[in-house]
C-alpha cells in the first residue's frame, strides 16, 4: 500500500486548475454573489414553469425536522415551512398517509417515521461513487485504524455520505447525512481546489464565513491561498478549523475530465497526532485512496 502510495504522488497526481493561480485575491473579491432563494425557500416559478410547487413543499414540510426539532404541532410545522395552518395540515395528512410522518395521538404533535430512510437508502444503493469507493475506503479504514469518511458537496456544504469509523473516535455527532461548511473541512478544501475557478469562488461566496473553531481559516484572502496550495500538494488539511481538537486530512476524487466528484478523508484527533504528523502519516495513503476510487 505505501509503494503504491508513493507511486501516485511522485509521478501520476497532478496539480489541478487552482494550482495554476487562475485563482486570485482579486478575482475574489470582484465575485458576484449568487442568487439564492427566499426565506421560506419559495422559487420563481415564472422562471421554472416545469416545477411542482406542492412536491416542493412536501420536502419542505419534512425538513423542518432535525435533532432540535424531533416532534412538532401543526402550527410550528406551517411556520417552519413558510406555510399556512390550512395548507400544512394538507401536507402533513398526505405524509401520514405515504407512512413518512407518524402523530402522536395524545400530543397531536408530528414525527418521522423511519420510512423517511428509504430515501437516503436508495441514494446510498444507486450512487455510483459510495459502490466503488467502499471496497478502498474499507482498506483505508483497517490499514489506518482511524475514522475514514467519504463526502460530497451540496452547495456551500459537505454531506457525509460513508463513514467508517474507528475505535478511537469519541465524538459521536457525525453520522451520515451530517453537514458541515465546505470553506472549515479537509474534505470541502479538497474538492474546491479542484473546481473551475468560478465555481470555487462562488461556492466561497454564498459560505457564512466565521470562525467556528481555534484554528478556522475563514478570512477570503487566506481561504484563496488554501485552496491553491491544496490543489498544488494533492491534499486539504483542516486542524481545529470545525471542532475542537479535531484534525483531517482529505484528497478530491476526481472523475475522467478531472471534475471532483467527493473527498476521501481521515479524521484523527489533536491529543494523538501533531499537524505535521498527520500529513506525514496519512498524506500518500489518502491521496493513493483517492486516486484508484477516481479511475475504478
Amino acid at each position: 500500500m505505501f509503494e503504491y502510495a508513493n507511486y501516485v504522488v511522485n509521478q501520476i497526481l497532478r496539480p489541478g486548475p487552482l494550482a495554476a493561480g487562475r485563482l486570485t485575491e482579486t478575482g475574489m473579491a470582484t465575485a458576484r454573489k449568487p442568487q439564492t432563494k427566499g426565506a421560506a425557500g419559495e422559487t420563481d416559478k415564472a422562471s421554472d414553469p416545469l416545477m411542482v410547487a406542492s412536491v416542493e413543499k412536501a420536502f419542505r414540510v419534512l425538513s423542518v425536522f432535525d435533532r432540535h426539532h424531533q416532534a412538532l404541532g401543526l402550527s410550528q410545522i406551517a411556520a417552519a415551512a413558510g406555510l399556512d395552518v390550512s395548507s400544512a395540515q394538507r401536507f402533513t395528512h398526505t405524509l401520514m398517509k405515504l407512512g413518512y410522518l407518524h402523530k402522536n395521538p395524545d400530543t397531536k404533535r408530528f414525527e418521522l417515521t423511519v420510512k423517511s430512510l428509504d430515501l437516503g437508502h436508495h441514494f446510498l444503493r444507486a450512487s455510483r461513487l459510495v459502490d466503488k469507493a467502499m471496497p478502498y475506503l474499507l482498506h483505508l479504514s483497517k490499514e489506518t485504524e482511524e475514522t475514514v469518511n467519504l463526502t460530497m458537496l451540496d452547495g456551500a456544504e459537505i454531506v457525509f455520505v460513508t463513514r467508517f469509523v474507528s475505535r478511537h473516535m469519541l465524538n459521536t455527532d457525525v453520522t451520515i447525512g451530517t453537514r458541515m461548511p465546505a470553506f472549515c473541512t479537509a474534505p470541502g478544501v479538497a474538492i474546491l481546489s479542484r473546481l473551475p475557478e468560478a465555481e470555487a469562488l462562488a461556492v466561497l461566496d454564498k459560505s457564512e464565513l466565521k470562525a467556528y473553531a481555534p484554528g478556522t481559516t475563514w478570512k477570503k484572502p487566506d481561504l484563496v491561498r488554501k485552496l491553491k496550495q491544496s490543489a498544488l500538494q494533492g491534499y486539504a488539511t483542516a486542524f481545529e478549523e470545525f471542532y475542537h481538537s479535531d484534525a483531517s486530512i482529505a484528497a478530491p476524487i476526481l472523475d475522467p475530465k478531472g471534475y471532483p466528484e467527493g473527498a476521501v478523508n481521515i479524521a484523527t484527533s489533536r491529543s494523538r497526532y501533531a499537524p505535521d504528523e498527520v500529513v506525514t502519516k496519512f498524506s500518500s495513503l489518502v491521496m493513493a485512496t483517492a486516486h484508484a476510487i477516481s479511475r475504478t
